[in-house]
């Protein structure tokens, strides 16, 4: 199937790794022209020698910015003035107790989860409108439905994304663009893999089992019991981003392994 990608310009936030590296990857390899995006100039630049040795011919570039903060959004915007696809997909989390989560840890993964998605598009939209054509995508997660206990802040931040998501859509009415969400369920990303590790190495057994511990205690709900490839998310979201989803606006895609019991 033709995506209808090609040519298109696409900035993938956190694209360094996991999640937003899969997109990046499986947006080149529908041919649009990819824009990468990481807080480092090294991260930067080791995600494009990957990318370019495993897309052969992929029309990629790099801007190394910190989305986190209004700062790094004006920087970027100078950089790269207008796409047609936009992956908010930057994203922290930690697990951390309620009465431990102070103030700035709630200002902090707000402003990172939540406003550099709303800054972007914010700077994006209205060239989308004026054009009549454009996809935004917010990586939300299953945590936005069921807010893990152990990560209440983090839970949130994905709650509100879907919140801007659906309102960004609603405001997009009758146009060409399309807003949407895509909520991945646990997955293998970056930062999940070293939790893991480290939590296993503390333990004294393998990753594997800490894997199986995990959803018979944390996700027992989970319908595919592992946790999802960051390729099997990227799958999703290119499709929200292709000339085919034209139709799909406004909507909370779940990517979750079956972690949500619900069949709405």
């Amino acid at each position: 199937m033709d995506m209808g990608l090609k040519g298109k310009r696409a900035l993938v936030t956190g694209s360094t790794a996991g999640i937003g590296f899969a997109a990046a990857r499986a947006l080149a390899a529908e041919g649009a022209a990819v824009i990468i995006n990481g807080r480092t100039q090294a991260r930067v630049d080791q995600a494009l020698r990957q990318l370019q040795t495993e897309v052969p011919g992929a029309r990629v570039t790099g801007i190394a910015q910190d989305l986190g903060c209004a700062a790094g959004c004006e920087a970027l915007f100078r950089q790269l003035p207008d796409v047609e696809v936009l992956v908010n997909n930057l994203g922290i989390f930690e697990p951390k107790a309620f009465a431990d989560i102070p103030d700035a840890d709630w200002l902090r993964f707000f402003e990172v989860n939540v406003l550099s998605g709303v800054r972007l598009s914010r700077q994006y939209l209205p060239a989308m409108r004026a054009r009549n054509w454009g996809r935004v995508i917010f990586v939300s997660s299953e945590s936005g439905l069921q807010i893990p206990a152990e990560m209440i802040h983090y839970g949130m931040t994905k709650t509100a994304q879907l919140a801007v998501a659906r309102g960004l859509a609603e405001s997009l009415a009758g146009t060409g663009v399309t807003v949407n969400s895509v909520l991945p369920g646990p997955t293998s990303s970056e930062g999940v893999g070293d939790f893991v590790a480290r939590l296993a190495q503390s333990r004294g057994v393998d990753a594997a089992t800490v894997e199986k511990e995990f959803f018979a205690t944390a996700r027992p709900s989970s319908l595919i019991r592992r946790f999802a490839t960051p390729e099997e998310v990227a799958a999703m979201i290119v499709y929200a981003c292709s000339a085919q989803a034209s139709a799909t606006t406004g909507a909370a895609l779940r990517v979750d392994g079956g972690v949500v019991r619900s069949i709405a």
